[in-house]
């Protein structure tokens, strides 16, 4: 298990710097739906010795039908040794909007097997509203790590698995959508996806557990979650292609519960395949 919580503060990770064992991640992306991103981003300014976690190029299946698909265990661990990671180190993650992609960095890192992986509270955005040190973005050369996968699959599901679970309703599917997209009032962002939700999933969009850049408690997300989960069955994330729906994980686990996957197509797979069911509001 690991020895750090999921989530650490930014004034945690400062009085970490010096560690040897620690090594920083930011792992920012573009959002598929425009959002006001902070002027000094990736790669301006990055806190200092950070590397770049290129999820888009370096850590999704470029052969997928579907965005952000996980890449295979032995794909993974290649790239993930290009960041000189060996799987014995601290790993903090973070991104430039707060909180977005890095959850799913530490969903990935953690289903491969690494046991000590932290998402930043706030990210970057708190990190420099608080006034801690940062640093230009540099490419300077990294010694190759010496990571081994081991993929624990129980941390994902596809498609088949979340209509068996809608129809025996032995699962909450939780969407982190926004709730217009969830309810169809918006179209979906990607040409030839379908507008609206996977009949008997739940909207939770991801914002509602964040106040003002961080997340809630551990006993307000708790809170979230019991409401809308009452029988305490196993949890399915899921949004438009898997990455915010790893804040919900995030969130999850934080919250206490051990029973939760990620629906790694999403919305992008579910609303594209024409013979899935779809309640259009």
């Amino acid at each position: 298990m690991h020895s750090n919580t999921p989530l650490i503060s930014v004034h945690q990770l400062k009085s970490k710097l010096n560690q040897q064992n620690l090594l920083i991640l930011d792992a920012s992306m573009p959002p598929v739906v425009p959002q006001e991103r902070p002027q000094n981003c990736w790669p301006n300014t990055i806190i200092p010795n950070a590397k770049r976690m290129d999820i888009e190029q370096d850590f999704c299946d470029q052969s997928a039908s579907f965005p952000h698909t996980l890449p295979s265990p032995q794909a993974f661990e290649a790239a993930i040794r290009q960041l000189g990671i060996n799987g014995d180190e601290h790993i903090v993650v973070y991104d430039d909007l707060g909180l977005f992609s890095a959850a799913r960095a530490w969903w990935m890192l953690t289903s491969m097997g690494h046991e000590n992986v932290s998402v930043l509270d706030g990210g970057l955005p708190a990190w420099l509203a608080a006034g801690l040190p940062s640093e230009k973005a540099n490419t300077n050369g990294i010694a190759k790590g010496e990571f081994t996968s081991r993929f624990n699959a129980s941390m994902f599901v596809n498609y088949q698995q979340v209509a068996t679970y809608l129809a025996d309703k032995s699962h909450v599917i939780l969407d982190a959508r926004a709730s217009a997209r969830f309810l169809g009032q918006t179209p979906e962002p990607r040409v030839g996806v379908r507008s609206g939700h996977m009949p008997g999933a739940v909207s939770l969009p991801y914002a509602q557990l964040m106040r003002d850049g961080l997340l809630l408690s551990s006993d307000e997300l708790s809170r979230e979650f019991k409401a809308l989960n009452p029988d305490n069955l196993p949890m399915i994330t899921t949004c438009g292609s898997g990455i915010t729906a790893c804040i919900l994980a995030l969130a999850a686990t934080l919250a206490g519960y051990q029973d939760i996957a990620v629906y790694d197509g999403s919305w992008a797979e579910w609303g594209s395949l024409t013979g899935l069911p779809v309640t259009p509001g």
